[in-house]
């Protein structure tokens, strides 16, 4: 057991807050929802995780065939179709951060999220025009940001401080083992018909909902008053630091729009490679990613989360810029060290952005941390196809290929530089190592 039995409180496990004058539970007190998370119960946050996300990078290998042949449209506007959707999930985001602070249930919100997400997802495989099959997106998206984000704070609600790097790996794996898996089922399901993955992927959405509904009790918050909007914005305001790994979300995500959709056009464009194999290439990308999120989360727990952000980082952003100079024949060997080096920075940003965020406004804060990491994977993508298809132009596509990567890996050294004297500031006020 982790703590008291069920239904009782741990005397002198409250404290004040001073911004709303409530009592609120010590950041390490263990509640009754706590309790029921421990072995199972964090493997069925890494599976709902899991089935969360298979969803996501279905289309990747397919977005030629799904968007562009599909609707007849230029190359970056298949590439838009990977950034509306999180225009949608960046307005939605910071309202599931709330909506978990303010008014918890967040396993029924959880589950909602996902049963819309399924719906909307096949609904993309109907014969709608162009217009409204974007409009469909945007709304696809909504609905899966709000799921993940409800999950997220879930699971951070689930475990102590000193506990919540190991859950926090767990469900980071089931996040990027889902990417890793959506992205090679995409490929495989996808030869013969393209819209096969996607109603695959609705079927995903739905069956990730009952597995939600069934294995995932929620977060007993009733020792604690649930504090109000305003109080909400003046702890965000007091707390100008959490911009630090916020900014590593969206950096991070904007280069993965770079390898959900720049990188699948230019191995289709430049090298002939089929959609089996692009989904083969993401997938021994994410499959390190996901297999060694779990075990830095852990290493989180011990050492430094800023070290480990920053030299992630650093390695992450290098690999990213030899993508398009790498001989294509043994380019697996990159995305397997690319794929390493995004595990060792994942699960400690999302630490940090739990260790930055006072305890009554963390669901806030991690629905921010979707929110920033859709911003960025919206502009990736659009950055990508605008950058790739502007020096093509006058140099051909494999140059432009490579200023695009160039751009990516750059941007992970440029945040580095820019948030560290914010995380060193952090670490000196004793809010994280």
């Amino acid at each position: 057991m982790l703590g008291p039995a069920r239904g009782s409180a741990r005397r002198g496990d409250k404290r004040h807050d001073q911004y709303s004058g409530r009592r609120v539970a010590a950041p390490g007190a263990v509640t009754r929802g706590q309790d029921q998370y421990s072995g199972r119960r964090v493997a069925a946050l890494g599976a709902v995780a899991f089935l969360t996300l298979v969803p996501v990078t279905l289309p990747v290998s397919i977005l030629r065939a799904f968007v562009a042949d599909r609707f007849d449209v230029s190359e970056l506007l298949a590439s838009l179709f990977m950034s509306i959707n999180m225009v949608g999930a960046v307005i939605t985001a910071p309202l599931a951060g709330v909506l978990s602070d303010r008014i918890g249930h967040r396993r029924e919100l959880l589950v909602a999220g996902l049963a819309t997400d399924a719906v909307l997802l096949y609904a993309l495989t109907l014969p709608f025009s162009f217009p409204t099959f974007m409009t469909l997106r945007f709304f696809e998206g909504c609905a899966h940001i709000f799921a993940l984000s409800l999950l997220l704070s879930l699971a951070s609600a689930s475990q102590t401080a000193e506990r919540r790097g190991r859950v926090m790996g767990m469900v980071g794996g089931g996040i990027t083992l889902g990417v890793a898996v959506g992205a090679m089922l995409g490929g495989f399901l996808g030869d013969a018909d393209p819209l096969r993955p996607i109603r695959f992927g609705a079927a995903i959405a739905g069956g990730g909902a009952v597995v939600a509904w069934w294995l995932l009790p929620d977060v007993d918050r009733a020792g604690e008053d649930r504090p109000r909007i305003g109080t909400i914005v003046a702890v965000l305001r007091a707390n100008p630091l959490l911009l630090a790994p916020l900014a590593f979300a969206f950096v991070d995500r904007f280069t993965v729009g770079f390898y959900t959709t720049t990188f699948s056009l230019y191995l289709s464009g430049v090298h002939g490679l089929s959609p089996m194999r692009i989904g083969i290439l993401i997938f021994v990308f994410m499959l390190p990613f996901a297999l060694f999120s779990y075990p830095f989360g852990r290493l989180s727990e011990r050492g430094s989360p800023v070290r480990m952000v920053c030299l992630g980082s650093l390695a992450y952003g290098a690999g990213t810029v030899l993508v398009p100079w790498w001989p294509v024949d043994s380019i697996f060997v990159l995305m397997v060290a690319v794929g390493v080096a995004s595990a060792v920075m994942f699960v400690p940003s999302m630490i940090l952005t739990t260790q930055a965020a006072p305890e009554q406004i963390r669901g806030t804060a991690l629905g921010a941390f979707n929110a920033f990491g859709s911003l960025g994977f919206i502009v990736g993508p659009a950055t990508g196809g605008f950058v790739s298809q502007h020096i093509a132009e006058t140099a051909g596509w494999e140059a432009g290929y490579r200023a695009a990567f160039g751009v990516a890996g750059a941007s992970e050294a440029l945040c580095v530089v820019l948030a560290l004297p914010f995380l060193i500031r952090l670490t000196r006020l004793g809010r994280t190592r």
